[in-house]
């Protein structure tokens, strides 16, 4: 595990394209994390194939004051930190972004949710966790071993963070949305060999919040690109079980809380429609919104008129109500 502040974290903007130029004004107002904490010991993290694989950052936006970065190549694996503000309460999220499993998004389903929590006294943690199709050795399983590693790492160093090691939550959107439920239900699946005292941790996070999230990976209602960089263009019936989501809950899934736009055209919502029907039959405590209108990939940046833009207050009352605030 490897640290660094935020004065490196901008040195390293020009060799690791962690923080790609924007517009000197609205670089001033950008959400940015205080420091960076490398998932794995070493140069790299386990099973790299591809040796000439380097982190990458491309813009999406055309609009610098509105940036909508995303990574593309993810070598080096990492929890990017965003502290509590103000009052902490000891609570913490992990974020997993989405992006198809074909890139990490930054900014709207990455820093924005953890600056919001910040100021909310949460302590946020944002998972840039390594994608499938880079060329990994147990590629399938290679998000949710950053996934395990990041809750387990998080935990081991709650008192450097201030934070109650019993109080880890994630959420994660899209594609990131069903790495959130897949540690949720596969928390304990054994998808990497341990590294150190940090893996004798529980990866087991107290509340989850799949984001109109990608759950099946039934044809009839899979995001297929999702599928396609996850399980290759042939899986295994096996392997479309296996990754799931909703064929994978048990009673130990923590609570859940989901959110999905009925008009979502990249990513249907029966698939939130599966994982609450999966989560009521395990007896799994969920709360569900199903929005009119919404589309997909809007993180924190619906419009104020639209009924969508409500879930992150939503969400905070449930995380309440459900203990994690304290």
């Amino acid at each position: 595990m490897h640290d660094l502040d935020r004065r490196s974290l901008l040195a390293l903007a020009g060799t690791a394209a962690l923080l790609p130029a924007v517009a000197t004004a609205a670089e001033q107002t950008l959400p940015a994390p205080q420091s960076t904490t490398r998932l794995w010991p070493g140069t790299t993290a386990p099973g790299l194939i591809n040796k000439a694989l380097a982190d990458h950052v491309i813009q999406r936006g055309e609009d610098p004051s509105w940036p909508d970065r995303a990574m593309d190549h993810i070598r080096d694996p990492r929890i990017d930190v965003f502290p509590a503000r103000g009052t902490p309460n000891g609570a913490a999220v992990l974020i997993t972004p989405g992006g198809g499993y074909l890139r990490v998004v930054v900014d709207k389903e990455g820093y924005e949710l953890a600056d919001w929590l910040a100021a909310r006294g949460v302590t946020a943690f944002v998972l840039f966790y390594r994608l499938p199709g880079d060329g990994w050795a147990n590629q399938e399983n290679v998000p949710l071993a950053d996934a395990q590693r990041a809750m387990r790492l998080i935990r081991a160093n709650a008192a450097r963070w201030k934070i109650d090691p019993k109080r880890v939550a994630i959420a994660g959107f899209s594609a990131g949305g069903h790495l959130c439920a897949d540690l949720a239900t596969r928390f304990d699946r054994k998808v990497y060999a341990p590294v150190d005292a940090a893996d004798t941790l529980d990866a087991r996070p107290m509340l989850a919040a799949p984001l109109y999230p990608v759950v099946s990976m039934d044809p009839a209602i899979a995001h297929m690109g999702s599928r396609t960089q996850l399980l290759g263009a042939n899986p295994t019936a096996e392997q479309v079980r296996e990754h799931s989501v909703d064929l994978q809950v048990t009673r130990a899934t923590p609570p859940c809380f989901l959110m999905h736009a009925e008009d979502d055209r990249t990513v249907p919502v029966e698939n939130t429609v599966r994982l609450r029907a999966a989560l009521k039959a395990a007896g799994v405590p969920v709360e569900t919104h199903l929005f009119e209108e919404g589309g997909h990939g809007f993180g924190l940046r619906t419009p104020k008129e639209n009924p969508a833009a409500a879930w992150p207050e939503l969400y905070f009352t449930w995380a309440k109500k459900h203990g994690l605030l304290g």
